[in-house]
């Protein structure tokens, strides 16, 4: 149906508000989780809650070649999380063709079911330079797509142009933000000990650094 959508889903910070997003901006809304390997499963816990709490249908996929394909941080626990160093000397949690494989499953799975929307929590202001979040790739992959399904699939990013600090402000927008904080996972260690004001984590991985910089600048545009 036109006004539907289905959301990819992770379980962590972006992915949670976009999905708040798609609640407010279409009638219905389903979620597609992948499970590809990743060194922790923390993020799929926290998306299987978020989409029972919401009421939201959710399709968890198997993607477990991912991890047979490349050696990254994120689908290898013997690699170490930094910034640097994997592909192309991007940070090491890069997984190449991740986000266009998503984007083909996520569409293989939509427009049969008469959705046309996919909804993705990616961002090219805000980011650890990965190539596959960019503006960019996204409007070919939305492009291509639709050439190969024969469909006008739209592909929508509301926090394409986002910083991180607009991000909570948004999610503030959305009734979202306790939310966020507490149900959600960025951390690639999976740290769930600690409650931090920005949510739970390491506070030392990259995603840990970005998410609680991010919610700093969003406390001091709140204060100015």
């Amino acid at each position: 149906m036109v006004n539907d959508a289905l959301v990819i889903f992770s379980g962590g910070q972006d992915s949670a508000i976009c999905l708040y997003w798609a609640k407010k901006n279409f009638s219905n809304v389903q979620a597609l989780t992948f499970d590809y390997g990743q060194r922790h499963h923390v993020e799929i816990e926290c998306a299987v809650k978020i989409c029972r709490d919401l009421k939201v249908p959710q399709k968890i996929v198997s993607l477990d070649m991912l991890a047979q394909l490349n050696s990254n941080a994120l689908t290898d626990s013997n690699v170490e999380v930094k910034h640097d160093g994997g592909f192309h000397e991007l940070p090491s949690t890069f997984v190449p063709g991740r986000n266009a494989l998503f984007l083909t499953l996520a569409a293989s799975f939509a427009v049969p079911r008469g959705m046309q929307n996919l909804v993705m929590g990616v961002c090219q202001t805000d980011y650890s330079g990965y190539p596959d979040c960019r503006q960019d790739f996204i409007s070919s992959m939305e492009k291509s797509l639709g050439l190969a399904l024969d469909t006008s699939l739209k592909v929508h990013t509301p926090l394409m142009h986002l910083t991180k600090a607009e991000t909570f402000a948004l999610a503030v927008e959305l009734s979202c933000l306790e939310i966020v904080i507490s149900d959600t996972n960025t951390c690639y260690k999976g740290e769930r000990k600690v409650l931090h004001a920005w949510g739970y984590g390491c506070a030392e991985c990259p995603a840990c650094l970005l998410r609680k910089k991010g919610f700093e600048e969003y406390q001091k545009g709140c204060a100015s």
